[in-house]
């Protein structure tokens, strides 16, 4: 079975977003194997500078690195990816799957973005369009296409 691991960056704290993500999960174990793991945010300080923000997000860059097993494939969410619609991303699962590629890894990033290292480290960038969303929000959307894509390889209906 395949298995997905999704890195992101900080907590969910409201529970409406926990409940969305909770029945995502729980939708997606039917085709895969799901884990979530968070790295921790760092807090930016009112007017910080560009350094400062440089700073934060290689902090919170190592933290995602380190939870990357070797060998995944890396899909990294970024403003400046890749755009697709439902259909292509079900087919780029399935095509990595037929590949061998056994373990994808999706990543969002914080408030400030990713750092050069991680966006290096993906394989694949992907883009949900130019508007900036909540990383709580992306974490939705993002499970909510996953499913949505598994819903696609399946032949089973989804809603358009």
């Amino acid at each position: 079975m395949l298995k997905l691991t999704l890195v992101t960056v900080g907590k969910i704290k409201e529970s409406f977003f926990r409940e969305a993500i909770a029945e995502y999960s729980k939708r997606i174990s039917r085709f895969a194997h799901l884990q979530v793991l968070e790295a921790a945010d760092e807090k930016t300080p009112d007017g910080a500078s560009a350094a400062e923000e440089d700073k934060i997000r290689e902090t919170e860059g190592k933290r995602i690195l380190q939870k990357i097993p070797d060998g995944a494939y890396v899909i990294t969410l970024e403003i400046e990816g890749r755009q697709m619609d439902s259909v292509s991303l079900s087919r780029l699962i399935d095509t990595r799957e037929r590949e061998g590629k056994s373990h994808l890894v999706f990543v969002i990033g914080g408030s400030l973005g990713l750092s050069p290292d991680v966006i290096r480290r993906a394989d694949y960038h992907l883009s949900f369009g130019p508007m900036t969303f909540p990383h709580q929000l992306m974490r939705v959307m993002l499970m909510e296409q996953l499913y949505r894509a598994f819903k696609i390889q399946a032949g089973q209906p989804y809603h358009k």
